[in-house]
């Protein structure tokens, strides 16, 4: 298995996602993150690994086609944006809220 550095691996997560949706998964031991477009699914697994202290069993990535959007007659397009759903090992889980 390739080495990745720690520091590049913190700037492939951006942020958790916290929707309906989400938090149903999170249930079943599986957490949302939006992360880099470029990321690869060994390097996710790697920096959610080393970020929170767990074990990743699974990682599944979605990429969604981008929306148009129209200003006027002007036509643009959403960001493009990249999810990860991370399936952990049994037992293992993420403190997302820890105030609550």
């Amino acid at each position: 298995m390739t080495e990745f550095n720690p520091r590049d691996l913190a700037d492939l997560v951006l942020r958790p996602i916290v929707t309906e949706k989400a938090t149903l998964l999170m249930e079943q031991n599986k957490y949302v993150f939006d992360v880099a477009v470029k990321a690869t699914k060994p390097e996710i697994k790697a920096a959610i690994e080393n970020l929170f202290d767990v074990k990743v069993v699974k990682v599944n990535t979605i990429r969604p086609p981008r929306k148009k959007r129209r200003v006027g007659r002007f036509i643009g397009y959403k960001p493009q944006y990249k999810r990860a759903i991370v399936t952990l090992g049994e037992g293992d889980s993420i403190t997302l809220f820890p105030e609550v």
